[in-house]
């Protein structure tokens, strides 16, 4: 975790909660808070103020200002350190699984920043997962590619891509740092993607993935198995490796 920073200022008397209000005070507080952290106000890693200074900047009781910080900290986005205090969380970036898009195509609409280094690309013959996924024989050519993920300047994913050995060829004559795969396949390829199967384990980091990502070796990850069709046909493996302290799925599951 990066240093703590010194405590935040508290809430200025501009965002006073409105008693009569049918809205309940904690959940006015609340959400005044999480506008501050949002906007970069309560920066990441910088400290709350003490519930004593809540407590005289909204007017409120204590068990109020408890009520609104034990509904941030189970979002996620403050967290508290025994004997220091409250303090905020760096947020998570996050795609939806609804639909099937490349990091790029997910990162960008909301503003983050996204490019690839491409670590290697190599003719390798398909393992038994492979070549079980992509409807081949176990040891047929396939090609590999590795590329670490950075959003915002940070390195955020390792994503190690199998395709068939005539369709790698062609990707490899593509733009793979600042591009998606699926874009490129579609746009480029006249790959028709149709859906994917997905599934997703918790990980922890092994040496050389630590290193890639800049985080602590046994670091949580989240490794996702990803077969790709193209009309019904499987044509784009991949392991992807996503940092569990910068990075979540999100899936809405209706009732019916």
């Amino acid at each position: 975790m990066n240093a703590l920073r010194k405590p935040a200022q508290p809430a200025s008397a501009e965002a006073r909660v409105i008693p009569m209000s049918s809205v309940p005070m904690h959940t006015q507080i609340r959400e005044i808070i999480r506008r501050r952290v949002l906007d970069g106000t309560y920066p990441p890693h910088s400290q709350m103020p003490s519930e004593s200074q809540m407590m005289q900047a909204f007017s409120v009781s204590r068990i109020t200002i408890r009520q609104a910080m034990g509904d941030l900290q189970k979002e996620g986005l403050v967290f508290k350190v025994a004997g220091k205090g409250s303090f905020v969380a760096k947020p998570k970036a996050f795609q939806n699984l609804s639909r099937l898009q490349g990091f790029g195509e997910a990162m960008g609409p909301s503003g983050y920043e996204t490019f690839s280094q491409v670590l290697s690309t190599r003719q390798v013959a398909a393992s038994e997962i492979v070549a079980r996924r992509l409807h081949m024989a176990i040891g047929e050519p396939v090609y590999e590619i590795q590329r670490l993920r950075y959003l915002n300047r940070e390195p955020i994913s390792v994503d190690q891509s199998y395709f068939p050995l005539a369709l790698g060829e062609r990707l490899l004559q593509e733009d793979l740092a600042t591009r998606d795969i699926f874009v490129i396949l579609e746009n480029d390829l006249g790959q028709h993607l149709t859906h994917a199967d997905v599934q997703i384990e918790a990980i922890s980091a092994d040496t050389l993935l630590a290193r890639q990502l800049r985080i602590e070796e046994a670091a949580p990850l989240l490794r996702i198995e990803r077969l790709t069709y193209a009309d019904e046909h499987p044509i784009d493996f991949e392991f992807l490796y996503y940092r569990g302290d910068a990075f979540q799925y999100r899936l809405r599951i209706d009732r019916t």
